[in-house]
């Protein structure tokens, strides 16, 4: 891995994105996404609710991370457990039961987890030249995973010339902001000929610890810091002091950086190929929210880490546009994608530092193809191969005598494969009446050799599981008057077990212990959308979507047996057994609705709310509401936009999460909620006051700056282990050509 980090900064050239589009959603008429179908299509003929993120949000309003870019949306709610983090939810599902897709390629591994994640910030919100969000499952184009929704980001293109004369373009960005002390710098260049085009982009953040607003709940003010200290064949004597600052949030500060090339060639008017290279590395950083946990009126850790995150692809696409007998056009796509991640800890003044590492390599490879069979009936279909190869190792550390051990690796050394085959057909019947279906198939397998996991285990250490399951999705797209849009959609999603559902050894919670199960199958959503929009004139746009998803045969952790024997010791304490089971159901409706209006020429408003409501079995039988069903959420804004300034005052908020509401699975997490009068853990409902400008100054050089959460409130997204920044001042510049 440092090799290819050391080999691609050589060949780096400084860089950055020129504006873009800005949010794009509703009955747009001419807007253009990538649709389940995996071809950009037109979105108003498509029956599922799109949302567009242009490039010009990360100019507008200064995102860290591509997590905070989604956030912008109103529509994907953001959990962070430490501040290098960033765990979308959408409406009522999370983790791996969203998919992410990068220019075509799946980035969700085997190891994707239930728990919260945080790979999204791998990604450069710079480098993305475009974001769409398909909600609902998107399992007929984009496989397994794909239950509540698809998160698309569509990278920088590289440009051709169309003379003779070749053509330069890019632009550079500095920023910096006040609540962690940020610096970050970006740059990308590109350049085109008339067959031959480049594009080249640089980031690098650096984040101080993360100061937190100075009105709210005293819960979330940090009550110690802890300095480890020992030395070498002596004694560990971790110091713990008194937090003296209540609004800073440590340790919570990190650095990333990113850098991507592409390279195209365009022989002909039909054929085009394109190689990228991607690559993400961050400093360790810690897991904030673990660090709050106590034992015995101490905190329970001295360390715990999160080691260098990276992310590596290198991909290869290959499009070819002209008439035949089976398609008018082609594209394959290619790739492999490096994952590393690992897990650093240690017990409060105890010698053993335990660190868990994981490597994926995963291969992918997806051939798509379109035709138009009629003038008003046009075929999407295609298949694809997923190979992921997962290698987990444990090991010990003595801090005072630097002795290593093999220590329980988190999961076994595995492979975990999966292929499918998908048709999606496109009718437009009249001309306000189009209708869209599609059929998948799709077969996963697991190998899993146990043998090398560090721990015994009660059934063949060598497992094999496979299963095939179909899914398909038919809606229609009506427009009965000018203006006027109404969709229906019922759409069936499958997430097929991976190597952390069947394999994974860890502690979720203190006193708990989840241990492998190589019995799981395939978890399926039922969705059913309507969704109504109304345009008034050209200066009102109001929208609606009501949904409801069904998922049955839901993979949940439920306590269980390990060896014969309900409890057993991990980590030098007695835990309660449980594993991931297929052993439940649950239920999830909710409504989006916004609202769009032009004033005058340049002024505007604009909102999105969001309800949702969700309940999921218990191993008792009962119901809980389910983790991550969010509580109402939102925003909208009031702006001025003249091309020249736009200034911009908008508000983002959550509603309460009463203790009696909260999931049963959140109600012990009491050291990352507030607590009511009765001692019960909930979320407090917050609402921030933000106001941003932008000016561009000469020609391409523009200055950007922001204040937001202007009230200095001290506030926690629902299910988040770490505070949102308080008062925070932003300002970039920005100059492209």
């Amino acid at each position: 891995m440092k090799r290819w980090k050391y080999i691609t900064l050589l060949i780096s050239v400084l860089s950055m994105p020129i504006w873009a589009d800005n949010i794009e959603e509703g009955i747009n008429l001419d807007e253009v996404v990538v649709a389940g179908s995996r071809w950009t299509q037109n979105a108003d003929l498509q029956p599922i609710k799109i949302t567009k993120l242009g490039f010009e949000e990360s100019n507008k309003y200064n995102p860290q991370t591509a997590a905070d870019l989604l956030n912008l949306s109103g529509e994907v709610f953001i959990q962070k457990s430490q501040y290098g983090g960033g765990s979308p939810m959408i409406r009522g599902f999370a983790t791996n039961r969203l998919l992410y897709s990068v220019d075509g390629v799946r980035m969700n591994t085997a190891i994707y987890r239930a728990g919260n994640i945080q790979n999204v910030i791998s990604l450069d919100p710079f480098a993305i030249g475009s974001s769409e969000i398909l909600f609902g499952p998107g399992a007929v184009g984009y496989g397994s995973d794909a239950i509540g929704g698809v998160m698309i980001f569509n990278t920088l293109k590289t440009k051709l010339s169309e003379t003779e004369k070749p053509h330069l373009y890019g632009s550079a960005t500095l920023r910096t902001a006040t609540a962690s002390t940020e610096f970050t710098g970006h740059a990308h260049i590109g350049v085109g000929f008339k067959k031959w085009g480049f594009v080249t982009s640089f980031t690098y953040s650096d984040f101080n610890d993360l100061k937190q607003g100075l009105h709210g709940p005293d819960d979330y003010v940090q009550q110690y810091n802890v300095q480890p200290n020992y030395t070498v064949g002596g004694t560990v004597e971790d110091i713990v002091t008194l937090n003296t600052e209540e609004r800073k949030q440590s340790p919570s500060g990190y650095n990333q950086f990113n850098i991507m090339q592409k390279l195209r060639y365009a022989p002909n008017q039909y054929w085009n190929l394109e190689y990228a290279f991607h690559y993400s590395e961050t400093s360790d950083y810690s897991r904030y929210d673990r660090h709050q946990r106590m034992r015995n009126g101490q905190p329970r850790y001295a360390e715990w880490n999160y080691g260098p995150q990276t992310w590596m692809m290198n991909q290869l696409v290959i499009e070819q546009t002209r008439k035949t007998v089976m398609y008018d056009s082609l594209k394959i796509n290619a790739a492999f994608q490096m994952f590393e991640e690992s897990r650093i800890s240690r017990d409060l003044n105890k010698p053993n530092r335990e660190t868990q590492t994981e490597n994926v390599e995963a291969w992918s490879a997806t051939i798509d193809f379109r035709k138009s069979i009629l003038k008003n009936l046009s075929l999407y279909y295609g298949a694809e191969y997923i190979q992921n190869n997962v290698k987990s190792t444990g090991e010990g550390l003595n801090v005072l005598t630097n002795e290593t051990s093999v220590i329980a690796s988190r999961y076994p050394k595995a492979k975990w494969y999966s292929a499918g085959i998908y048709a999606q057909a496109e009718w437009q019947a009249t001309k306000t009446l189009n209708l869209e279906a599609g059929l998948r198939y799709n077969h996963y397998l697991i190998n899993s050799d146990f043998s090398t996991a560090g721990y015994e285990v009660p059934f063949d250490e060598h497992q094999k599981s496979d299963a095939g399951s179909v899914s398909a999705n038919i809606g229609l797209n009506w427009r009965p008057k000018h203006g006027w849009l109404m969709r229906i959609n019922y759409a069936r999603g499958f997430r097929a077990p991976n190597v952390d559902d069947m394999g994974k050894l860890f502690d979720s919670v203190d006193g708990y212990i989840t241990v492998p199960n190589p019995n799981l199958k395939p978890e399926y959503a039922d969705n059913v959308e309507l969704g109504l929009a109304k345009k008034f004139g050209t200066f009102l746009q109001m929208d609606i979507t009501g949904y409801y998803t069904h998922l049955n045969n839901a993979i949940v952790r439920r306590n269980s047996t390990f060896n014969g024997s309900e409890t057993m010791m991990y980590q030098g304490e007695e835990c309660r057994v449980q594993a991931l089971q297929n052993a439940a159901e649950a239920n999830i409706w909710g409504i989006q609705a916004g609202i769009e209006a032009e004033f005058a020429k340049w002024f505007y408003f604009n909102t999105r709310l969001n309800y949702q409501h969700g309940r999921e079995e218990l191993d008792s039988g009962e119901k809980s509401p389910s983790r991550h069903a969010a509580p109402f959420f939102g925003r909208a804004a009031l702006g001025f936009d003249n091309g020249k300034i736009s200034v911009e005052a908008y508000t983002q908020f959550q509603a309460e999460c009463s203790a009696e509401d909260m999931p049963e699975e959140e109600r012990e997490k009491t050291e990352i909620y507030a607590l009511d009068a009765d001692g019960k853990a909930y979320s407090p409902g917050w609402i921030t006051i933000n106001l941003r400008a932008s000016y561009n100054i000469y020609k391409g050089l523009y200055l950007n700056a922001s204040l937001e959460n202007i009230a200095d409130k001290r506030y926690r997204p629902y299910s988040s282990g770490i505070s949102a920044p308080g008062r925070n001042f932003t300002v970039s510049a920005t100059y492209s050509f």
